[in-house]
């Protein structure tokens, strides 16, 4: 018999699925007292290991050679951590009209977190882009927001911030900076059985989002904050997100033509300069917004699975434009993804 796959015709990640699923199970058994702190721990746990994960992946040569191509990286920097970010602030001015005061608070947020890495590989590959160039743009991209998101937490959240301090940095950057040293210091003994069980690890990876999201929807649930979101102010959000995902896709793109880059290097800046990482923001929002922080990610669960379905399309575009036919075939295969198999969630 053949195996079940997810038809590519549905619009939704399987994986977004799961994730609804979770804010509902947390919506009907949130986690409470003894329960809360398990998960709480089992989750801080889950993502250190997930970080380590990246580190061991991640090959040092590869990033060394990637600093060559540095003007690609500063404008993906640039995009990620500039250009979304005023964006946001830009985004002000429809509260308290259309977005509520925590809404508005968790799309800064999402503005302010560090670019994907998986998703944006896997999308610059199928458009036929510069894969090398994309794995370390999103490599550099998530180092570096594990200090400047929550730097620029604090300049720009101010008190919404759940009260950021010198300790919710150290916090930070010993769940995910430390771990991810750690799997680069250790690499060279345990790459190749990572290499290896790739596939099985991608669950852990997996799983490790959906404790983190069960963990802070339970601990909103316990507070009662759900009662502030609308239908209407939701519909609202969603608009506002479509709205921020076309306008940094047209600026990734024909930005990136007129600073002169190449059509490969164009499509990697698109790709990793208009994305918004889940793995990352979740663990920075536990921290930097405490029993807040279910409302505070849930406008980055719903831009997530936005930008994961625009980019399928236009990597698919991509692929089949003219300048296409000649240009090589990129190192790493993404043939499976299309709308609705999206890369995993990163």
């Amino acid at each position: 018999m053949k195996r079940l796959q997810w038809p590519s015709w549905m619009p939704i990640d399987p994986y977004i699925l799961l994730l609804l699923g979770t804010v509902g199970l947390a919506a009907l058994l949130p986690a409470r007292g003894t329960g809360a702190d398990v998960a709480s721990g089992a989750s801080t746990a889950a993502i250190a290991f997930l970080f380590f994960l990246y580190g061991a992946r991640l090959s040092t040569r590869e990033a060394v050679e990637g600093l060559k191509h540095w003007r690609l990286h500063v404008t993906v920097l640039a995009c990620t951590f500039v250009v979304f970010p005023l964006l946001g602030l830009a985004a002000r001015g429809l509260e308290p009209v259309l977005l509520t005061h925590d809404l508005y608070t968790g799309l800064l947020f999402l503005t302010l977190v560090p670019s994907t890495i998986q998703s944006s590989i896997a999308f610059t590959s199928m458009a036929r882009g510069n894969v090398p160039a994309a794995i370390c743009a999103g490599s550099f991209s998530s180092l570096a927001g594990i200090v400047v998101t929550p730097l620029l937490a604090a300049a720009l959240l101010g008190g919404s911030g759940g009260g950021f301090s010198a300790d919710s940095l150290v916090k930070i950057v010993l769940q995910l900076l430390v771990p991810f040293l750690a799997g680069q210091v250790l690499r060279r003994w345990i790459g190749g059985f990572i290499t290896r069980h790739k596939k099985v690890l991608g669950y852990v990876d997996r799983g490790s989002i959906l404790l983190v999201v069960y963990t802070a929807f339970s601990e909103g649930m316990v507070q009662g904050i759900w009662h502030q979101v609308s239908a209407v102010r939701l519909a609202g959000l969603l608009a506002v997100e479509g709205v921020l995902l076309a306008v940094m896709l047209t600026l990734t793109w024909y930005g990136a033509k007129a600073l002169g880059f190449h059509r490969e290097d164009r499509i990697a800046i698109q790709f990793a300069g208009s994305k918004k990482s889940l793995a990352s923001g979740l663990p920075m929002a536990s921290v930097l917004f405490g029993a807040h922080a279910s409302l505070a990610v849930l406008p980055l669960m719903l831009f997530h699975q936005m930008q994961l379905m625009v980019c399928a399309v236009i990597a698919k575009r991509r692929a089949h434009d003219p300048e296409a036919a000649t240009a090589p075939v990129p190192p790493v295969a993404a043939s499976r993804i299309a709308v609705g198999t999206a890369p995993r969630s990163d």
